[in-house]
């Protein structure tokens, strides 16, 4: 057995298709991270990207394993979503009988949609989630009493 026949063919590589479905997730996830930054809140500039990304990588690990097997490709959605929902659950505090951080994990929920509609190659239901996400964020908070946080 030659050792080569052990290490994958740099040409049969799909780096450049992978590279940028990623750097699209983390684009998309950088805006809704921004205002989560700014606003101050438990995750931010460095969360949202690596939900996205994380969220884009599982699709794309899995994409060759489990082509025209939606059966498969379902199971590991769900298994993003329950992962995302479990982050989600830490960021909302509870605390003298107010809650905090809902709106926060609604977003790290929307950002890991972002991802896996990137990974599936949805680029436009992945900028209608980040467009609708970072309106909500940036133009509703504007209505909310000051004295309520999200």
């Amino acid at each position: 057995m030659d050792p080569y026949d052990l290490l994958p063919n740099i040409r049969q590589l799909a780096l450049f298709p992978h590279i940028r479905d990623l750097a699209i997730a983390y684009g998309l996830a950088f805006l809704i991270g921004w205002n989560r930054e700014k606003e101050d809140r438990s995750a931010g500039l460095r969360t949202f990207p690596l939900v996205a990304i994380a969220s884009c990588g599982f699709i794309q690990a899995t994409e060759g394993m489990l082509r025209g097997e939606a059966e498969g490709m379902a199971r590991v959605i769900e298994g993003i979503i329950g992962g995302i929902g479990f982050i989600g659950g830490g960021a909302i505090l509870k605390g003298g009988g107010e809650v905090h951080g809902t709106a926060t994990a609604a977003s790290l929920w929307a950002t890991g949609a972002i991802g896996i509609a990137t990974g599936l190659a949805a680029y436009d239901v992945a900028a209608v989630l980040c467009l609708f996400t970072v309106l909500t964020l940036y133009v509703l908070s504007r209505l909310k009493p000051k004295n309520q946080e999200g």
